[in-house]
Order: structure tokens, then C-alpha cells, then sequence
């Protein structure tokens, strides 16, 4: 036939008649895959399995191993679970169902309404969403005028999608349907229930977790392990937002409108700064500390917050001395490399860990250290004749990110350290439904900051991304509850900020590059703020570490 379409699968060249769906396709390859397929790349373009294909083409599918895959996945089982919540509870007695934020590889959700949360019901839901699952009911799209979509959300209620897009450039908005339960999500789902065979439901807190797989584990549920000090921060700091009421995009966005912005920033400053003082105030109350050790995740804000730390030390009668454990670093070319051949910086082989060692212990004996200082341009870590030398009230703020992991200071004494997990836990969601990546937050933070500050640009940042979060996962986060305090990094307002710097970042990716498919989505992501200038950022903010501007050294 010749309209036949000739497509590019696993390097073979296939003809399918004109009308064929990408989800047909798969079907019949899926043998070739070890997990579902859930997605496709058509043309470099992400796609949902119900695309037709129109014309000649390249075709990749992605599973739940892939990141894309798994984030379809996720939005995909919120969708079931309100269905199943709806069901089993009823519309009437449901006023909101809020998705929160991660924790313990699922997410942590609250209900609202004239329903109390205990095992029995979390069983019936789960039971109902497993009958949902067997029946393979299909996810379906459809598409309308963003005047009629904000006449159907408040219809339903759905006040924080309604003030969303009251905001939105956009004329069209794309809604799914799951057995007369519609909803908006932001990003691709899966074809139909049935895709969605693993979950649990966990009582916890005042709610409950929806616990997910993982891109290492598809088909398998991590064992649910509550993270009572990691909670408590992002519960502390929803609390905050919900009273700043600035908990979803559109709340922003409100605020900004009405010209609240710089009270909402100012409050957000000095709500930072009231947590170091308080740590300061816990470290100078243990007078044998000398080990203060700052750990967190990329682009957490670690450099200013030891900084800031320092000051409120000095104001509790002590001598502080940053110390990035990142100078440290071993030369460029004896770098670890991943699995891509790539130079590896988050594990712990690519830091001079007998050295720092060396180092740290001289320094608590009283000896004068030249200390080093890595150059990020060249590669190399130099001396320029940087002394230091430690008094009786002197100690020192190590900051990186093996620091938690007593591998990094296996000689320094446990009794002499005080150990702080950071990281930018962000409490903003774009709505009640469709939560906002910690992980997303911080690549932003990251693309910015190394495009001005390490010769590294967007696409870059992005292709050595997933080897971050893999260092992360294996070497941050298994150590984070044995904090001996922590710290949460995000500034509510933060991405109306880092917006103006990071578009035009992405929008120099090209589009026939693999990285192109993430910078279109994180494209669309920033799409959702208002951007506000810098200029108003005070010059001691942890955002300045990525802006430029700050008053400190970073």
C-alpha cells in the first residue's frame, strides 16, 4: 500500500498502516521490553501511547525504568486512588483530597472532609483500586477552551486548578477521565488502569502515603520506612505556606498580582533565618562539637547556608571556618567515571578522602594548614597561600555531600560532630493534585548556577543529571535520619525568581538532542509562574547562591 507508514524500531524499519496508534505498536513489541511500556518517543518527542502516527518515523517506547515513565506512572495511580477515595467514601463527603509532598518513596496525602482516615478505610480504597486496576478502565483525554476548564473546576471545586489557570497563557487544556472522574495533570499518564498493578496505601501522621516503585524496581514496593525527621520539616513548612497561603502555584502567582510579593519573601527570609539561629544556638549548647558536618542533596543551598550558619555561631561567642569539602576534590583527570564513561563527582572516591582527613586532624591538633581551593574551570585543586590555624573556641563548618557518611571522617572523632541535613524540600505544589519536584527545584537551581558559575551549560547539566540523583539515592539520602538536625533550603517564591534565568538556558538546548525532551518539559513546567525580578533578594539569600549577587563567597 502506498500510504503505508515506515517506522524505526529497534533498528529495523516496519510498515503499518495509516490509523495505527503508538499503543498498538507496543503491543507488539513489547516482548522486547522487561516492564510495561508505558510511553514512546516519536521523533524525539514525547508522546502518549494513544498518538496515531501520521507519517514516517522514528519510534522509542519507555518504561518505568526511565524517568518520563515513572513520572506517568505516578500521576496515573493519583488519578486511581482519588477515583477509588471517591467511590468508596462518596463525592458529598470528600471537600479536598491534597497530594503533599514525597516521602518514603511515595507520596504523603491529607483528606479533607467529613472522613476520617484509619486502616479500614485506606484497605477498602486499596481494595477498590485493585477491582479498578483488573478492570483495565482506559484513561482517556480530552481537550477544551481554558474559559470552559475554569467553569468546570469550579464547578467541582477545584478552586486551586481554577486559580491556576487564571494565570495561564495557554487557550486549550487537557483533561483526563477515569470512569466519570475528571481531573487535570500536569504531564503524559498511562493508557488505562491496568497499567497500574503495584501500590500500597500506609496510614501515617494525620493522613496517609500512596507508596510508589522506583525507576531501580518497577515491579516492586520498598518496604515503607517513615521518616519521622523529614516529615516533620515538610509538615512544619506546608504549615507555614498554608497560613503565608501560598501553597500552590496559583496562590503565587495571586500574590504577586496583588503586590504582596516582597512580604512573602521577607517572611520566607526570616523564617530561614530563625532555623540556623536556632541550630547555632543547639551547637553552641555542646561545647565539645568541632565537627560541624553539612550534608544535602545538589544545589541545596549547602555553601551559603554554612555561611549563615557561621554568623549565628559567632554571635553565640564561637570562631567559625567553612570548609567545602568540594576543594577536596581530586584533579579532573582521576576522576571516577560512571558507567558512561563520564567523570562521576558525586561519589565518595572522587573526594581526597585521606587528605581531608589529614587535614581536619591537624587543624583540631592546633597545627597551621595550607587549605586548597578546587578550580571548577580547570579541573585542578590549588594552594594559594590560604593558611588556617584553629583556637580554643574555633570550629569548623564542613560542608558537601558525603557529609553525614562517616566514611568522609572516618578519623574524626563521633563525640566532636554535630551533623545537619539540608536540602530544598519545596512546600509550593502547581495544585492540590500535581505536587512540585524537590528533585526539579534543585536542577533548576543547578542548571543556573553552573551555566554562570563552572563553564557547564543546560544541556549539560541535564545529561550528567541522572548520575547525580544515582549518587544521591546511594550516598545522601540513606543517611539523612541520622541528622542531628536539619534544615530545609526551598524559598516559596523561588522559582518566580530562577525563571527568568533558566528559560532562556533551556531554549538554547536544540531540539534534535536527546536532553531536548526534559528542557521541554521543564519549559512547561516554568510556563505555570509569574516571573518577579532579583533585584529585591536580599544579598544574604540562599537564592543568590545560584542568581549571582550574594554577599558570600559562593
Amino acid at each position: 500500500m502506498a500510504d503505508m507508514k515506515r517506522v524505526k524500531i529497534y533498528d529495523e524499519i516496519i510498515e503499518y498502516p495509516p490509523g495505527t496508534s503508538a499503543k498498538e505498536i507496543a503491543k507488539e513489541w513489547q516482548y522486547k521490553e522487561k516492564y510495561d511500556i508505558v510511553l514512546a518517543i516519536i521523533d524525539n518527542k514525547l508522546c502518549e501511547l494513544s498518538k496515531i502516527i501520521k507519517s514516517d518515523c522514528e519510534l522509542r517506547f519507555i518504561t518505568c525504568s526511565e524517568k518520563s515513565g515513572l513520572q506517568s506512572y505516578k500521576r496515573s495511580l493519583t488519578l486511581l486512588m482519588l477515583k477509588a477515595f471517591h467511590d468508596v467514601v462518596g463525592n458529598k463527603n470528600i471537600e479536598k483530597i491534597s497530594v503533599d509532598f514525597s516521602i518514603s518513596k511515595g507520596y504523603y496525602c491529607r483528606v479533607d472532609g467529613d472522613v476520617t482516615v484509619s486502616k479500614e478505610l485506606l484497605d477498602n480504597v486499596e481494595a477498590r483500586m485493585h477491582e479498578l486496576v483488573e478492570a483495565d478502565i482506559p484513561i482517556t483525554k480530552r481537550t477544551l477552551d481554558t474559559d470552559a476548564a475554569l467553569e468546570l473546576f469550579k464547578r467541582h471545586r477545584m478552586y486551586e486548578k481554577e486559580k491556576l489557570f487564571k494565570f495561564r497563557k495557554v487557550s486549550k487544556v487537557n483533561l483526563y477521565t477515569l470512569s466519570g472522574f475528571e481531573d487535570y495533570y500536569y504531564g503524559y499518564m498511562v493508557p488505562s488502569t491496568g497499567y497500574l498493578k503495584y501500590f500500597e496505601l500506609h496510614e501515617y501522621d494525620e493522613g496517609f502515603v500512596i507508596q510508589m516503585p522506583t525507576r531501580e524496581h518497577p515491579t516492586e514496593l520498598a518496604e515503607f520506612k517513615p521518616q519521622n525527621k523529614l516529615f516533620q520539616v515538610m509538615k512544619e513548612a506546608t504549615i507555614w505556606s498554608e497560613i503565608q497561603e501560598v501553597d500552590t502555584v496559583g496562590d503565587l502567582n495571586e500574590q504577586i498580582v496583588k503586590g504582596n510579593f516582597k512580604d512573602i519573601m521577607l517572611v520566607q527570609e526570616a523564617l530561614q533565618e530563625s532555623k540556623i539561629a536556632e541550630i547555632a544556638k543547639k551547637i553552641a549548647e555542646q561545647r565539645n562539637k568541632k565537627f560541624i558536618m553539612i550534608a544535602g542533596p545538589s544545589s541545596s543551598g549547602k555553601t551559603t547556608f554554612s555561611h549563615r550558619l557561621s554568623i549565628q555561631l559567632m554571635a553565640n561567642g564561637l570562631k567559625p571556618h567553612p570548609i567545602p569539602v568540594d576543594d577536596y576534590f581530586v584533579d579532573r583527570e582521576k576522576s571516577p567515571k560512571d558507567e558512561n564513561g563520564k567523570n562521576n563527582y558525586e561519589v565518595l572516591e572522587a573526594i581526597d578522602v585521606e587528605k581531608f582527613n589529614n587535614d581536619m586532624l591537624a587543624l583540631a591538633r592546633g597545627e597551621k594548614v595550607e587549605m586548597p581551593s578546587y578550580n571548577f574551570i580547570t579541573g585542578k585543586r590549588e594552594y594559594n597561600g590560604k593558611f588556617l590555624q584553629l583556637g580554643p573556641e574555633d570550629i569548623l563548618v564542613i560542608e558537601g555531600i558525603h557529609c553525614l557518611n562517616d566514611k568522609l571522617s572516618y578519623a574524626l572523632p563521633k563525640e566532636c560532630k554535630f551533623k545537619i541535613y539540608i536540602s530544598a524540600l519545596t512546600q509550593l505544589n502547581i495544585d492540590e493534585h500535581n505536587r512540585i519536584s524537590t528533585t526539579d527545584c534543585r536542577l533548576i537551581r543547578r542548571m543556573v548556577r553552573d551555566e554562570r558559575t563552572r563553564g557547564t551549560d543546560a544541556r549539560q547539566t541535564i545529561a550528567m543529571w541522572p548520575s547525580v540523583r544515582r549518587g544521591e539515592e546511594s550516598y545522601i539520602f540513606p543517611y539523612q535520619e541520622t541528622a542531628d538536625a536539619m534544615f530545609n533550603s526551598a524559598l516559596v517564591y523561588e522559582l518566580s525568581i530562577l525563571k527568568q534565568y533558566a528559560e532562556p538556558l533551556l531554549f538554547s538546548i536544540p531540539t534534535d538532542c536527546e536532553e531536548y525532551i526534559e528542557a521541554k518539559r521543564l519549559l512547561k513546567f516554568l510556563d505555570y509562574f509569574l516571573g518577579f525580578s532579583s533585584e529585591e533578594i536580599p544579598k544574604n539569600s540562599l537564592i543568590r547562591e545560584f542568581v549571582g549577587g550574594s554577599t558570600f563567597h559562593v
